[in-house]
């Protein structure tokens, strides 16, 4: 016979954190302890504007399923791709997922900046940055996203994430092909990436190599800019077997990120400054260069729906957003 859990007394907080590869939201008690958890496909309203509002609606049904949604009291949401919500047909979706879910409180979207650093970290202020896909850098105020530098999409900035990798890793490989030099490391694996049933034996030949270029280029211009983000691990695999290429992509990203941040930090600035993203994580070869440059204390962002639950549990009571409470559901 199977035994009922019992519904969790008190009040509830939900937090949510929506990307662009995927959805998660978590329910959780007073003290910390979660409830309840939920995951769909993304929930970027901008980048999945027919799929979002459907995704977040599937994550909060599983969340909520065997409670009580209307003992959910506070809820954060943070989410990429946010500015979609000022559509009022993108707002509508999200509504009619949100209140099909049986919620009555009002949900706070908030952005992933501050979703990021409150992952991170408890301190009230500080700097974040995210390098992922994009780039972007945000203050912190008081747990509040105060200003912004970067993120300016692909098109206009997001220098040094990993669209910019891949981007010059392409670049590398055309300038390579218009001086007729030999392809190195990184080039030979962005070309088998890009055009994997391409013969490379051609370009020995010296009539191959605007065949291969123009190849290349027709090829990536036919797919979304963004997807060049792709190539960053090659760039990232070349940079580890010394590739020259690849370590000077490396360092001027880092190099990037870093006048980034310098366009946001003054020395009147206090807290830690958090890193987000594969691009700048502890792995990455970028994010250990950047790590190197700041002598403050530098963290890294963990895990972003905890962070956003986190929050949840500080709007609903300033006294539950302990550091106990903090590392509870970011670890």
């Amino acid at each position: 016979m199977s035994v009922e859990r019992p519904l969790p007394a008190g009040p509830l907080v939900l937090g949510g954190d929506l990307g662009g590869t995927s959805t998660r939201i978590v329910i959780a008690d007073p003290e910390g302890n979660v409830v309840g958890r939920g995951a769909a496909a993304g929930g970027n309203p901008t980048s999945h504007p027919a799929s979002a509002a459907a995704n977040f609606g599937e994550a909060l049904h599983a969340a909520l399923a065997g409670l009580d949604a209307s003992q959910v009291k506070a809820a954060v949401v943070g989410m990429a791709g946010g500015s979609a919500l000022g559509r009022p047909d993108v707002a509508a979706r999200f509504d009619a997922a949100w209140t099909g879910a049986g919620l009555t409180v009002a949900p706070d979207y908030i952005g992933d900046l501050e979703v990021a650093f409150a992952s991170g970290t408890p301190q009230p202020s500080g700097i974040v940055l995210i390098a992922g896909t994009g780039s972007n850098v945000g203050l912190v105020r008081d747990h509040q996203l105060v200003r912004t530098v970067g993120g300016h999409g692909w098109l206009l900035g997001d220098e040094g994430s990993g669209f910019w990798l891949g981007r010059e890793a392409v670049r590398s490989v055309l300038q390579a092909l218009d001086l007729r030099e030999p392809l190195g490391l990184l080039e030979q694996t962005v070309v088998q990436t890009v055009l994997p049933d391409r013969d490379q034996q051609s370009v020995a030949h010296r009539e191959g190599y605007d065949a291969l270029r123009d190849d290349l280029v027709r090829t990536v211009n036919s797919r979304p800019p963004v997807l060049l983000a792709e190539l960053a691990p090659a760039v990232i695999a070349a940079y580890t077997q010394d590739d020259q290429t690849a370590r000077a992509l490396v360092k001027r990203a880092a190099e990037l990120l870093t006048e980034t941040v310098a366009r946001l930090k003054t020395t009147s600035d206090e807290g830690p400054m958090v890193l987000a993203g594969s691009v700048a994580g502890e792995s990455s070869p970028v994010g250990q260069l950047i790590r190197q440059h700041f002598a403050g204390e530098v963290l890294t962002a963990r895990d972003g729906v905890g962070g956003a639950t986190w929050l949840a549990l500080g709007a609903l009571d300033p006294a539950l957003a302990t550091h106990k409470n903090h590392s509870r559901l970011v670890s």
